[in-house]
């Protein structure tokens, strides 16, 4: 677990783009019929953007709270795109991913809680010693 931790919070940046990237495919893919899988529709959301979120804030780089607030304004984006391109676009979409922002964060402040410092093992830009200027 702390390798994997670890792992997400060195390569954060690579990580959250591919999530992106995967996101955005799947959201204007131009399709005839949603495919049949499991779980409802608002679910994946939460999901995908829960996932999103998640590498950022467990890294917290500088400005990460508008990183966080980027997504959802992006998923806003696609939600307005969607129509143009045969899908449906659905702003309770876009409040499930607003949603899955807010479980990625929750997430990992609950990884860093019960792991409070064990797997930073690089220092971060926002770590200066206490009492030093920004």
């Amino acid at each position: 677990m702390i390798r994997l931790l670890h792992f997400i919070e060195t390569k954060w940046i690579a990580i959250t783009l591919s999530i992106l990237s995967a996101i955005t495919f799947l959201s204007l893919w131009p399709l005839e019929n949603l495919p049949s899988v499991p779980g409802t529709d608002k679910t994946h959301h939460i999901i995908a953007y829960a996932a999103l979120m998640f590498p950022t804030a467990l890294r917290k780089p500088k400005k990460w709270m508008l990183i966080g607030l980027f997504f959802i304004a992006y998923s806003g984006t696609i939600e307005f795109v969607q129509p143009y391109i045969n899908r449906y676009g659905d702003w309770l979409d876009m409040a499930a991913n607003t949603a899955g922002v807010i479980c990625g964060l929750v997430l990992a402040e609950l990884v860093i809680y019960l792991f409070p410092s064990r797997y930073r093992t690089t220092p971060r830009s926002t770590d200066r010693p206490h009492g030093s200027p920004p």
